[in-house]
Parts: C-alpha cells; structure tokens; sequence
C-alpha cells in the first residue's frame, strides 16, 4: 500500500553521491524533509526539477527543510548530476527501487519510474503528497507552499 499523507514516513538508508549513508530517521526531531523520487539523473525533465530545487534551496532551509533526492541512479552517476548542475542538495541511490517500491511511487506507463514528492515533517510524518511527471516546478512550489503552511501553524 503506498505511503499516504497522515502516515509516518517509512525509515530507509541508502548512499549518497559522496557514498555515505543516509537514514532518514537522522532528520526526525531536526529538520523537515522535502523527499523526491526522480527517475533518471542529467534527463531534460529530471533537470528541470533538480535545477527549480536547486534555485529555491536557500528558501528550504529558512523553512527548516532539507532536500533529498532518489532515484536508481549510482552515486557515481549522482555526483556527475550534482558537478553538473550545482546541486546543493543530497540525492541517493536507490538501487533495485527499494525505497521507490516502499513508498508506492507508481510508475508512468508501467515502464517509467514516477516523479513524486513528499513532504515529511520533523517528526516523521508525511504532510503532502505531489506526484506530477509533466510539472517539474509544480513539485518544489507544492514542497514550499506545504512547509510555509506547517510553520505558520
């Protein structure tokens, strides 16, 4: 069943573009977490969505938030991406689609890896769900618009 909103984000560890690991559960108690499953590094679509990240990085972390991007890509491929484009932010590796298949994220055509968001509290729970394959922006605007909604609570 996938991950919904309400529930507690499902805990995961996997390696980073510089080959450390990175557990979810290190940011519960700390920091919101914007997770985004991607499906292929340095691909126009992925690009745009990794760059609209990129350029807002600076407003995630006034909002408390940290970015974190997945897809199956090696973390050799990731630190390609991230020199590439500048990246600021970590994106993981997710080999097998572990993570993706934990978390539900469909797939697009049933061949395609899907493109979905979550924004995650800092105490672990899942506060939004975006899925768009098409609106690169649409995922970090929805990402802002939900982590400024849960400070002003």
């Amino acid at each position: 069943m996938p991950v919904q909103v309400g529930d507690l984000a499902p805990d995961f560890t996997l390696t980073s573009q510089t080959g450390e690991s990175v557990s979810l559960k290190d940011f519960r108690g700390n920091k919101a977490v914007v997770l985004y499953f991607y499906p292929k590094d340095d691909t126009p679509g992925c690009t745009a969505e990794a760059c609209a990240f990129r350029d807002s990085y600076t407003i995630f972390q006034e909002t408390g938030a940290e970015v974190i991007g997945v897809s199956a890509d090696s973390p050799d491929e990731h630190q390609k991406f991230v020199g590439k484009y500048n990246l600021p932010f970590t994106l993981l590796s997710d080999k097998g689609n572990q993570v993706r298949k934990l978390y539900g994220v469909p797939a697009t055509l049933w061949i395609l890896p899907g493109r979905v968001t979550y924004v995650i509290d800092n105490q672990g729970v899942v506060r939004h769900i975006f899925d768009s394959m098409l609106d690169f922006k649409g995922h970090v605007d929805e990402a802002l618009k939900t982590l400024r909604s849960m400070s002003a609570v």
